[in-house]
């Protein structure tokens, strides 16, 4: 008669079963969920049901980016990500770059792209922890992998949170300057990409200080994405 294995061998191939299982059922899942938002607008997301949670309500807008104006995608990488059409995801010489900066005890900033943004946006939640950065480089890499730039932008930009309970370049331009996307301004573009850090704290508005400088700045550079090509994976 054979002898039974023991009984933490038995124990061990059950956890490992388990564990494997979660694994490949985590893996199918995101895969699904990432493919279905290519062509599907997200409906709501974490930070969205955080304010709607809060009482604050959500104000959002949906706009393709054929119909928003080019001004608005440009801010964004203006402000945001200079080397988005370049990179599969992440930006290695900025992540450096904001490194260095923060050591040296300068405004903290960084070095997160517009891809890896769009992944946090989409399919996690806000603050920082080590899980969370993990599960952001796994969606950014599916992202990347499975959506093209356009559709990356796309969707960035109408669903990053643009004020109080407000969501999307669209929502914010009908919110600051009471029309739609499709008509934003070099300058309401800029402003607008000058609150994205910082959401619930900084006005398109009349802004100040900092905001206001800031957003000058991203006018500038606008013109230096449009004639560099900078964003030629979104014509």
């Amino acid at each position: 008669m054979p002898a039974k294995p023991p009984r933490t061998a038995t124990r061990t191939y059950r956890i490992g079963w388990w564990i494997g299982r979660a694994i490949v059922i985590f893996v199918a899942g995101s895969v699904l969920w990432v493919l279905a938002y290519r062509f599907v607008p997200p409906p709501v997301t974490i930070t969205m049901l955080g304010d709607l949670a809060g009482g604050r309500g959500i104000t959002k807008d949906w706009m393709s980016l054929s119909a928003m104006d080019p001004a608005m995608a440009r801010a964004a990488i203006a402000a945001e990500d200079g080397n988005f059409c370049t990179h599969h995801g992440f930006d290695f010489t900025a992540i450096e770059k904001a490194m260095r900066r923060n050591a040296s005890g300068n405004r903290i900033r960084g070095g997160s792209t517009i891809s890896q943004q769009t992944a946090k946006n989409a399919f996690l939640w806000q603050g920082r922890s080590w899980l969370r950065k993990g599960l952001e480089v796994w969606f950014t890499t599916l992202i990347e992998a499975m959506w093209p730039k356009r559709r990356i932008m796309e969707v960035y930009l109408n669903i990053a949170e643009t004020g109080i309970g407000t969501y999307g370049a669209n929502a914010a331009a009908i919110r600051y300057f009471n029309h739609d996307a499709s008509r934003l301004s070099a300058t309401e573009a800029a402003r607008i990409a000058a609150i994205l850090p910082l959401p619930k704290r900084r006005g398109a508005v009349a802004p100040r200080g900092f905001t206001r400088r800031y957003g000058n700045a991203i006018v500038r550079r606008v013109a230096i994405v449009r004639g560099g090509g900078l964003d030629a994976c979104l014509r």
